[in-house]
């Protein structure tokens, strides 16, 4: 991961076409170093997760270049590598596993090294269906959901609503949750982990004890599917 972070970290200060065009060739090999981490990280989750080991990496990959369209930021290139391992494809809108190496130095997104399990967008029908299981077996999700999980996971409140929705007392004990409209837990890492040996062995047995949170969000949205 070193000769990955020195290309993010110099991109980031060099930010344009011109640049890119004459560095394309280191480009195009830490993309392969890349490449070669993710297919190594699928094999490792999919030793848990059959959902996980059917993917292929344009299933989960992303490409370097930004939608510059509807941003402020003009900057041509991402400066972060992503890979989401999610059953049936990053497009699925299912819940899975994100990793992510930024150039490092902040926690703050997209600069940060990043693990998350869960996912950023819902239909509504499951949002709906997760409060519902979740107020209704707060204790069982806590216990055997949530307790499961690494430690070092913390439930990410970014984007959350300001209050509890009316259907739900405001006092209650999962009430943040019912805030929530991204259902994701997260960690951050540090340049220490990310360029430590066996990486993907590493942050695969992180991922794991998340499986019984993704497999409970991914069981809302099965079921907001099969309603359409």
């Amino acid at each position: 991961m070193k000769e990955i972070l020195e290309f993010l970290r110099t991109l980031a200060q060099n930010n344009n076409k011109e640049w890119f065009n004459a560095n394309k060739a280191w480009y195009q090999e830490v993309q392969k170093k890349w490449y070669a981490f993710c297919e190594e990280l699928i094999t490792e989750v999919g030793k848990y997760d059959a959902d996980i080991a059917k993917l292929t990496l344009r299933d989960c990959t992303y490409r370097i270049y930004r939608d510059t369209r509807f941003s402020k930021d003009k900057t041509p290139y991402k400066t972060h590598f992503g890979v989401f391992l999610a059953p049936g494809g990053k497009k699925s809108m299912h819940a899975g596993y994100y990793f992510h190496v930024g150039t490092g130095g902040s926690n703050e997104y997209p600069y940060g090294h990043m693990l998350a399990a869960g996912n950023y967008c819902y239909d509504t029908r499951a949002m709906r269906i997760l409060r519902e299981d979740i107020s209704f077996g707060w204790e069982e999700f806590k216990e055997d959901v949530l307790g499961k999980a690494d430690k070092r996971f913390y439930v990410d409140m970014d984007g959350a609503l300001k209050r509890v929705p009316k259907e739900y007392p405001a006092d209650a004990p999962y009430a943040d949750w019912m805030r929530l409209k991204s259902f994701c837990l997260m960690t951050n890492a540090d340049d220490d982990f990310i360029t430590k040996p066996k990486l993907a062995q590493r942050v695969a047995q992180m991922f794991e004890t998340t499986k019984p949170f993704i497999d409970y969000v991914n069981r809302a949205v099965d079921y907001a599917q099969e309603e359409d």
